[in-house]
């Protein structure tokens, strides 16, 4: 910008490092920051310090770096000797101490050698090298291991190890054996982490890790499950148990826990495949987190299990049927649980036909969670009303903290909670829920107000009877419905009536099987932030006016129109101005009539870089109009797919001339036999489930059509589904 502004050319500064000598004085100034006088055995350093700068790529970061390691060393000769002054190093010019290679940094090769002799004594890695052995200390604290199935019968020397990481895979020597010597010797460890696929259980030897915290086993391509030792159990120190492995069989589920890991008090987090089958889970009352606990009918697996685990922060209740009576529920005591964040409250799939709606009602009345929830989800609750904590304003301040609310197959819940009422609800999810014909009601009396203030995501599915957004005689102030929503999705809902205006932060909007028969784009903003918008499957609708709009639609970059049989418009187009502020530039467009391409403003399209035609099966070729249109998007389209096209007998002719096409599928187009000339510079073709004339065609190993695509590097033709 600012060569523009004294016109003058762009010079590009390369910054060099520093001189040695330069390169030499900081290093010297941070090593012997703070020293006076120095002593004479201070002079062999300065002697050394010169050495060094001549590995460090005149790095005035490194120089900085080493020189502060020096400081920290001054009297301790052991330690300097491990900075590895003396040592070969390769110089790398970073122009630093390390860089940054895609996800990952790169040291300088000082600092790492530095870094790797200094906690040589600590820590210490074995790759495929039985001799690197002999180097590491047998004080370590801390090792890895990979590859190297001899060394771990020799691991008995390390008695002082407190973490140990083996992955240990690709070949068949017995590792239960080794682990046996390990967990004799190594008696001290706190951190296990096994990767392996050899492993059918862990050794019950593993009682003699008394200080173990940490454990975590990673099965790889092995579907069988690795049976937890009974002796687990005795390792009252363990506060991690992390093996999330499925578990097929139901003689493995019952064989897979030892029956009394309930005895692990101290455990914080556990990540199993059948954590409900911990009978008296209440006794692990430092548990964090309990993704789901399946209640039955029967002691040590009720509700009354969490009374006393207080230290929840996520906890997922299912099959809530099992709960007799509202003094049973109330006995999980969840308003009492002042860390818990997250709670997911779930019904069986069984129950979704239950006329016991009374129970259920009362069951949830007493679940009432803490003041500091943020995410609450209810699954297949069919109850017919509100919990009373959901619906009293005295009450709803219990939840007004809660960000997230999911509720889901609750068939018979007719009137939802004042959620618009909640200052900092974010997201907001409702799924199959047949009996509610609104989305927000009254509130306390007041009959206008700023609903859902702060609310980002709002998702309604199935929900049948829904007519309007606010209950009657209830409304937002001008301006204030939704003011921060980002993303709408709304699927299923045909008596739903259309929205009075576009939320003025709306990004992204999805429309399925809605009774709207246009779509209103009047928002305050301007221009509208729209980026995608997604119509499908709405027989009524008859147009969308985006071509009225086109100027304030600048942002839009993502259109799908799908399975819209009465679609005739979309918006009278002005056609005044010729500049990019007249014309959509969409990145990708999905369509299921390309007759749409000729009706503006898509018939004046500026740009575009993928295209999706599918689910028609009354498409047998493209109009001339039609194929004429690809000619607008040569230079800028990208990616063509035909999917789902059960009449279409031929592509455009006009491919050929697209010059900037990488990329076509063709996916489900059954009477296709044969393909257009393609252009020069595509490099993917993808052909799948068409007419089997088409693979004879262009087959590779004699195609009669073959040489017509052999230009592309790659192609691949799967006809068969």
């Amino acid at each position: 910008m600012f060569s523009k502004v004294i016109k003058k050319k762009k010079e590009i500064v390369k910054l060099e490092g520093l001189e040695e000598d330069e390169c030499l004085q900081l290093l010297n100034s941070h090593a012997f920051a703070g020293v006076e006088n120095a002593p004479d055995d201070h002079e062999n350093l300065r002697v050394i310090a010169r050495e060094i700068v001549k590995k460090l790529s005149r790095s005035p970061l490194a120089a900085k770096v080493i020189g502060g390691v020096l400081n920290d060393n001054l009297d301790e000769s052991p330690n300097v000797d491990c900075i590895g002054f003396h040592s070969s190093i390769s110089r790398n010019d970073y122009g630093g101490y390390r860089r940054k290679i895609g996800d990952d940094y790169k040291m300088h090769d000082l600092i790492r050698e530095s870094a790797s002799k200094y906690f040589a004594q600590e820590c210490g890695k074995l790759v495929d090298d039985e001799e690197s052995s002999l180097k590491i200390s047998e004080t370590i604290r801390h090792l890895s291991v990979q590859s190297c199935p001899d060394i771990l019968r020799k691991i008995e020397k390390f008695q002082h190890l407190h973490s140990l990481f083996l992955f240990y895979e690709n070949f068949n020597q017995d590792i239960c054996s080794a682990l046996i010597e390990i967990f004799k010797a190594s008696r001290c460890l706190r951190l296990l982490y096994i990767r392996t696929n050899e492993l059918e259980m862990i050794p019950e030897d593993i009682r003699y890790l008394k200080h173990l915290r940490y454990l975590n086993i990673e099965r790889v391509k092995s579907n069988d499950a690795t049976r937890l030792p009974r002796s687990l159990s005795n390792l009252y120190h363990l506060q991690y148990i992390i093996y999330d492995r499925w578990v097929s069989s139901r003689r493995d589920v019952d064989n897979f826990l030892p029956s009394d890991i309930n005895n692990l008090s101290n455990l914080r987090y556990l990540k199993l495949p059948c954590i409900s089958l911990i009978c008296g889970i209440g006794k692990l009352k430092s548990l964090q987190e309990l993704n789901m606990f399946d209640l039955r009918d029967m002691s040590g697996y009720r509700i009354g299990e969490l009374e006393d685990m207080n230290d929840l922060y996520k906890l997922g209740i299912n099959c809530l049927e099992n709960v007799k009576d509202a003094e049973e529920a109330s006995s999980a005591k969840l308003c009492e649980k002042r860390r818990l964040i997250d709670l997911t409250l779930c019904w069986s799939y069984s129950h979704i036909d239950s006329r016991n709606t009374n129970l259920d009602e009362n069951v949830l009345d007493n679940l009432q969670p803490p003041k500091c929830l943020r995410n609450l989800r209810i699954e297949r609750y069919m109850g017919v009303r509100s919990a009373i904590w959901m619906n009293n304003v005295n009450l709803l301040s219990n939840i007004e903290k809660i960000e997230e609310i999911e509720l889901s197959v609750c068939m018979k819940w007719e009137t939802l909670p004042p959620f618009g009422k909640l200052p900092f609800l974010k997201s907001l999810s409702l799924y199959n829920m047949p009996k509610v014909k609104w989305i927000e009601s009254k509130f306390n009396g007041n009959d206008k107000y700023h609903a859902f203030p702060l609310l980002k995501r709002l998702s309604i599915w199935g929900l049948e009877a829904l007519e309007d957004w606010f209950e009657a005689g209830v409304a937002a102030e001008d301006g204030c419905l939704f003011p921060c929503l980002i993303q709408l999705a709304l699927q299923n809902c045909p008596k739903l009536k259309e929205l009075p205006s576009l939320p003025s932060k709306l990004k992204t909007l999805m429309i399925n099987k809605t009774g709207w028969t246009t779509l209103n784009f009047c928002s305050n903003s301007n221009p509208i932030p729209l980026e995608a918008l997604t119509v499908c499957d709405c027989p009524n609708i008859t147009s969308l006016p985006l071509a009225d709009e086109v100027a304030r639609l600048a942002a839009l970059r993502d259109l799908k129109i799908i399975n819209c049989p009465n679609l005739i418009s979309l918006g009278r187009y002005r056609g005044v101005e010729t500049t990019n502020n007249s014309h959509l530039i969409i990145s990708n467009l999905w369509i299921s009539d390309p007759s749409m391409l000729l009706m503006e403003p898509l018939r004046s399209i500026a740009s575009l870089k993928k295209l999706s035609i599918s689910w028609n099966n009354e498409l047998i070729s493209f109009p001339n109009e039609a194929e004429q249109w690809f000619l607008k998007v040569r230079s800028s389209l990208s990616q063509l797919n035909f999917m789902f096209l059960a009449s279409l007998e031929s592509l455009p002719s006009s491919l050929e001339s697209l010059s900037s096409l990488q990329k076509l599928d063709i996916c489900e187009v059954p009477m296709l036999r044969e393909l257009p000339n393609l252009p020069l510079n595509l490099q993917h073709l993808s052909i799948g489930q068409c007419h089997p004339e088409l693979k004879e065609r262009y087959r590779e190993d004699g195609g009669s059509d073959r040489h017509k695509i052999a230009h592309i590097p790659n192609i691949y033709i799967v006809i068969e589904p």
